[in-house]
């Protein structure tokens, strides 16, 4: 699965592997991909910085990037504080009521809150490139649209790729615009925050729109037979996340909640402003159709949903409370139906997109 791309980042197969957990990223790198770690949940500079070490001692000589939430616009002189504090009372009532229902209980006494998406704020972020641009990385990719300018010059400065999501072809072209590297085109299928068009839709339109940019097809993919058409639409690689989740080297800290994604459908995700704010796709449950209900107080824009419920997620993990445990994902969780490593995912990747190739080949006639 080879692209001028993947050729120019020196991996063997064009395939991009987000993920939260470095263990995953590092596999990924291993079995021949790129792994992009998420920073998002690091709130410390040092935590992160202990976790590219530990990616640093087990990628080899493989390379591997990082993925932050850089917001597209800046407030500045607005601390967390600020930021709480325009939490409306009925906002805060309706979480309260909302676990109480489902028996959810409280965290212990003096125990911090372990979800904060403090990593949505600028500086934080910040933060974390500090930390990041101390390491060998080859690529800084941007979920909230295209990082900032003095943010895209120092990644070149260092000969690192910029990447830049997009849901659709206007965005696309914007992240050309501001000098960026890759567009990753990431379909309404995908898990996390996401647009409203479709991958088969995207792909092709975002390739068109940046060329000769390279584009990474992202939402929806978890086969190699998927990795194929990618490649047919004109990507030169696909992003892949959701797909990790159930992978062996992933650490969920909950058994509950893999066995959930396990068990669940291509229909079993929503669409929700429920975690962050942001339409995120993730598995439906009762806290989401809380959230969506018409005759509830609505979310709030980013960052306030997050800050708002953060301790409350912290609470429904902690305590695996059924009803109410969820986590961003695709709707390719109806794929993810058993546990592997990530070396067999590969394995299947690989074996999946040699199909599809034979199967094109059969129908032109060149077999």
């Amino acid at each position: 699965m080879q692209t001028e791309l993947s050729r120019k980042l020196g991996i063997e197969h064009a395939i991009f592997g987000f993920t939260p957990f470095p263990a995953v990223a590092a596999a990924i790198s291993r079995a021949g991909g790129f792994g992009v770690l998420g920073a998002v949940r690091y709130t410390a500079p040092d935590e992160l910085a202990r976790d590219l070490d530990w990616m640093q001692e087990h990628v080899g000589d493989r390379p591997y990037g990082l993925d932050v939430v850089m917001p597209a616009k800046k407030v500045e002189g607005v601390s967390e504080a600020d930021v709480e504090a325009m939490i409306p009372e009925g906002h805060r009532q309706f979480v309260k009521d909302t676990l109480g229902r489902h028996g959810v209980p409280e965290l212990a006494a003096g125990e911090a809150s372990g979800w904060r998406i403090t990593g949505w704020m600028e500086q934080v972020a910040r933060n974390q490139l500090d930390v990041a641009f101390g390491y060998p990385i080859k690529l800084l990719a941007n979920a909230l649209g295209s990082p900032p300018a003095d943010v895209i010059q120092r990644a070149h400065d260092q000969d690192v790729l910029v990447a830049a999501l997009a849901g659709s072809a206007r965005h696309a072209r914007k992240h050309a615009d501001a000098g960026i590297d890759i567009v990753v085109a990431q379909g309404y299928e995908a898990g996390g925050h996401t647009g409203e068009i479709a991958s088969m839709v995207l792909t092709p339109e975002a390739v068109e729109a940046v060329a000769p940019l390279p584009v990474l097809a992202a939402g929806g993919i978890g086969s190699g037979e998927q990795i194929a058409a990618a490649f047919a639409l004109g990507a030169q690689g696909v992003w892949l996340g959701s797909l990790w989740l159930t992978t062996t080297e992933a650490d969920l800290h909950s058994r509950a909640l893999t066995e959930k994604l396990l068990a669940a459908g291509s229909g079993d995700t929503v669409r929700s402003r429920a975690l962050t704010g942001k339409p995120a796709r993730q598995l439906r449950t009762e806290w989401t159709d809380a959230w969506d209900d018409p005759d509830g107080p609505g979310t709030l824009p980013m960052p306030l949903q997050g800050l708002l419920v953060a301790e409350a997620v912290s609470r429904i993990q902690k305590y695996e409370v059924q009803a109410l445990l969820g986590t961003p994902v695709g709707q390719i969780v109806g794929r993810m139906n058993s546990e592997r490593g990530v070396q067999a995912v590969f394995d299947d990747l690989t074996r999946g997109f040699e199909r599809a190739i034979d199967r094109v080949n059969r129908v032109a006639g060149r077999d």
